[in-house]
């Protein structure tokens, strides 16, 4: 199996990850090793090469198939790109696209993951991948809506109403697309919001697995988890994860997310 460097998920057992690239003064750099200033780096997606090596790897390992799950195409060409180099591939490739990014894609590689541990086909565990990816609901709050707004993530208007009133942002995946769901005061009013959110993601689930995400906010997640796990006590999971470069080239600092997906 394969992903991107969007995941953030730490080492899977069977899981080969491509990093997505960082660009700043003229010099790329793979996501994980990009140390500098975020407010005037872009993002590219990893070159076809990077993942027709990654795929031919795994083949002369003796993979008889790979399925490779990534980032949403309305976020990247990642997903282009490793359909580039699957067509070179001397094995069958199967490329989804997660529709989602963080871990909106990191959940669906670790249910294909574990059904690929359990002996899966190639076409069962990329049935799980998505399986997953259709069940997995993504909410994050945002300080401003200003780097999403100069990486053309989400449109003009909304990032104008938000910054005149001094409102913060809560927004969604929605197919792919970063979408704008509500708009509150305060910075509190936006997590206890996002708290609520994740409850009724989760109603009617036997049970469920949930994200907390951040940028240079630590202290807010846990709190968020502590809470979420008091409120949600049929959660299997409850993991607290620090988002890297990529969301943080069009979030910026102080982002705090929520992903909450079926256990099965």
């Amino acid at each position: 199996m394969v992903t991107d460097s969007t995941a953030y998920l730490p080492p899977v057992a069977g899981v080969a990850v491509v990093p997505v690239q960082v660009t700043s003064g003229g010099l790329s750099y793979d996501e994980n090793l990009f140390t500098g200033d975020l407010s005037s780096a872009t993002t590219s997606r990893p070159a076809p090469a990077r993942f027709a090596a990654c795929y031919s790897s795994l083949a002369a390992g003796g993979a008889s198939g790979v399925v490779s799950i990534h980032l949403s195409g309305e976020f990247s060409g990642t997903a282009s790109a490793a359909l580039l180099a699957a067509a070179e591939c001397p094995v069958p490739v199967e490329v989804i696209d997660s529709r989602s990014i963080a871990m909106g894609l990191g959940y669906p590689v670790l249910a294909a993951a574990r059904k690929a541990a359990a002996g899966g086909s190639l076409a069962e565990v990329a049935a799980a991948a998505r399986r997953c990816a259709a069940r997995t609901r993504t909410y994050f709050y945002a300080d401003t809506l200003e780097s999403l707004r100069r990486g053309g993530r989400i449109g003009t208007a909304a990032s104008l109403v938000g910054s005149a009133l001094m409102i913060k942002p809560l927004l969604h995946v929605v197919d792919g697309r970063v979408t704008l769901l509500e708009k509150v005061r305060t910075a509190g009013r936006a997590i206890a919001r996002l708290e609520d959110l994740a409850v009724a993601a989760a109603e009617g689930e036997a049970g469920v697995r949930v994200a907390v995400q951040h940028l240079g906010a630590l202290g807010r997640a846990e709190g968020l988890a502590e809470r979420l796990a008091k409120r949600l006590p049929g959660a299997v999971e409850m993991r607290v994860v620090e988002v890297g470069a990529v969301i943080g080239v069009h979030v910026g600092p102080g982002t705090l997310g929520l992903t909450v997906t079926s256990a099965d």
